[in-house]
């Protein structure tokens, strides 16, 4: 087939192992990102197979319409970027391994790395020993302290278990659903949502962004979050209600580390995210590892090669195969 792997801004697929299930297919990598649908069309024309790399590209009806040739969409995970009624109408198939029971661990460890990062003011110290200066201040433990996990989903349980490895405090909100799942399994869940937001020194967010949970973060939640307290989102920017956490950083009453935008790239330098003391951000890399990156694209190249030997796997519509 004829492979178009899109995004791979770095390069980096053709040098991890999972790229030799390629082999027999003509393979063309993009390592820049095109959002123009009528553009990036010409460049993908002759696309048998389009491979996704996340969420960088959307994928809707007016580039679709435009590929006469394309037969198969491959990526993984959810697929809030692809219109799937437009790929079933354009007869597109989109094969998703949904990856049950398996969290990203990268972005699990990233979420840790980033609460060690707020609390022991690691780039600051780091930026102040390279300017010729010493100790630029004092940092702060995170044992004993509580950390509150919002969503009750496998990423959030990985978290909860590298917290409590260095001695936090785990607490649970989220969903109806969710929260009964956390009382059943003998988590510990406040008695309302104000009490969870007041009484976590540090706020993770690890949900789905979907219709349902878009904005679901609001400035009355923020603002129940105690002076110097953590706000930590490496899920999705629009879990948040637009301009709220803006909105609460520039009062300087809390902190947060942020590995997600609203649009992405980000790359306003004057945005107050990327610029403000109490903020540490990151551009959007808690799944970027080469090991992460390996695991998911073996799983992608596998939908490729099951499509081509005429038995796809992992079909989001599979009415376009029958």
């Amino acid at each position: 087939m004829k492979v178009h792997i899109l995004d791979d801004w770095f390069d980096t697929l053709r040098g991890l192992p999972c790229f030799a299930k390629l082999d027999g297919h003509d393979v063309t990598v993009w390592t820049d990102h095109e959002p123009d649908p009528a553009k990036l069309a010409a460049r993908v024309a002759e696309a048998e197979c389009l491979v996704l790399f996340r969420e960088r590209t959307k994928i809707g009806p007016e580039l679709l319409a435009r590929l006469p040739n394309l037969k198969l969409i491959s990526q993984r995970s959810v697929y809030p970027h692809v219109d799937v009624p437009a790929c079933t109408q354009n007869g597109v198939l989109l094969s998703s391994n949904m990856h049950s029971g398996t969290p990203s661990y990268a972005a699990a460890e990233m979420t840790l790395a980033l609460i060690l990062a707020s609390y022991r003011q690691i780039p600051q110290q780091v930026a102040s020993l390279r300017s010729g200066d010493w100790q630029m201040g004092v940092g702060r433990t995170l044992r004993g302290r509580r950390l509150g996990l919002y969503g009750y989903g496998r990423i959030a349980g990985a978290v909860a278990e590298c917290a409590r490895a260095i001695g936090m405090n785990v607490q649970w909100w989220g969903s109806e659903n969710g929260r009964a799942r956390a009382r059943a399994d003998g988590q510990v869940v406040p008695k309302d949502r104000a009490t969870f937001f007041a009484s976590s020194d540090v706020v993770s967010l690890h949900v789905r962004l979907k219709p349902e949970t878009r904005g679901i973060i609001t400035a009355a939640d923020l603002a129940a979050m105690q002076p110097r307290s953590l706000l930590v989102n490496t899920s999705r920017s629009g879990l948040i209600g637009a301009g709220v956490l803006e909105a609460e950083i520039a009062q300087g009453r809390i902190h947060a580390a942020v590995d997600v935008f609203d649009s992405e790239p980000m790359v306003d330098g004057g945005n107050i995210l990327a610029t403000h003391e109490n903020v540490i951000a990151t551009p959007h890399i808690g799944y970027v590892t080469e090991d992460e990156f390996d695991l998911q694209f073996s799983d992608i190249f596998d939908q490729i090669n099951a499509y081509a030997a005429g038995a796809p796997i992992h079909m989001i519509n599979p009415e376009v195969w029958t």
